[in-house]
């Protein structure tokens, strides 16, 4: 049975200018694990990346129907790639199936998350 969905975007050059102001919002918003793989990236993929993490934490609790803050940080939500390079997005506030998406272009990045909750 669905329990939620959340949808969310972020403009590209919002996330740009964060990204070049140093690490601190990226140390803020993703997992050491998260962190390790945006390090080792550079330039659009380095600010595709953390939109995308930042987004998907958004659509994440937006389907909980909680936002984030009190009840679901940053530090909550972690995706990660699979051997074929998809989204795996897992939770320590959240036991059942989350299905992930992340999109996007020159202007936004758009993230869908659908949580499912257990028989």
């Amino acid at each position: 049975m669905i329990k939620g969905v959340g949808i969310d975007s972020v403009e590209v050059e919002r996330v740009k200018e964060i990204v070049q102001r140093g690490d601190s919002f990226a140390k803020k918003v993703l997992t050491p694990n998260e962190f390790a793989q945006y390090e080792k990236m550079k330039g659009k993929r380095k600010v595709e990346y953390l939109g995308g993490r930042f987004s998907l934490k958004e659509s994440f609790s937006k389907a909980m129907g909680t936002g984030l803050g009190k009840y679901i940080g940053f530090q909550d939500v972690e995706t990660l790639w699979d051997d074929l390079g998809h989204p795996v997005t897992t939770s320590t506030k959240y036991s059942g199936n989350i299905f992930s998406s992340i999109t996007h272009d020159n202007h936004e990045i758009i993230t869908f998350v659908v949580l499912e909750d257990p028989e």
